[in-house]
């Protein structure tokens, strides 16, 4: 059985948890709280010397981080990871795009609306993280007014990278009234009968 150490209300921890249920895999949930340095202790670091969750352990003792990197692992051989060599790579482009375009700004944002409070030293930084949220929100905008999924007519683990954060983005200040087709595409993904939510 899997053994996931994770934050329930991370949206990359999230990618994990709703990809195991949607492959109706059995696993053990192991909370870590990411504010008071439970990523830092040397039980943690020897999991994942780069002291993040989400952390997925194997039944052989070995461990994988990252959480795209976890997704394309558990769907290998499914129907959640295309099998066509253009389609897999449209998947990683998405999968990619979350992390180096979307991921930094509306996950950043909530991280500091959500889960710090809004300190007033960051206020200035949330504010500035608006700007590359909603650029990512638009090529997700474009792509979703061509297909029903990001990469084409199948649900793929891009959807599952990307719904993680967007179906979250208003606890980040990113309201989605101005994209219908993203809306459209959250209530698809939640469509699926083992689909989960974030907390349960």
């Amino acid at each position: 059985m899997y053994k996931v150490y994770g934050d329930y209300q991370s949206g990359n921890c999230y990618k994990v948890k709703l990809m195991l249920h949607l492959l109706d895999l059995p696993y053990e949930w192991h909370a870590v709280n990411i504010l008071n340095g439970e990523t830092q202790t040397p039980a943690f670091l020897a999991m994942n010397p780069n002291a993040k969750v989400p952390v997925l352990a194997l039944e052989d003792g070995t461990y994988l981080w990252e959480s795209n990197a976890i997704l394309n692992y558990l769907a290998y051989g499914s129907l959640f990871l295309p099998s066509e060599p253009r389609l897999r790579t449209q998947v990683l482009q998405w999968q990619f795009f979350e992390q180096y375009s979307h991921e930094p700004y509306i996950a950043v944002a909530r991280f500091i609306q959500f889960y710090l409070g809004m300190p007033q030293d960051r206020v200035e930084e949330y504010k500035a993280l608006q700007k590359g949220g909603h650029k990512a929100l638009n090529v997700m905008e474009k792509q979703l007014s061509l297909t029903p999924y990001l990469v084409g007519e199948q649900y793929s683990i891009a959807d599952v990278a990307l719904y993680a954060y967007t179906h979250v983005a208003h606890e980040a200040g990113f309201l989605l009234d101005d994209y219908p087709n993203i809306r459209a595409w959250l209530k698809r993904v939640a469509s699926h009968p083992r689909h989960v939510p974030m907390i349960d």
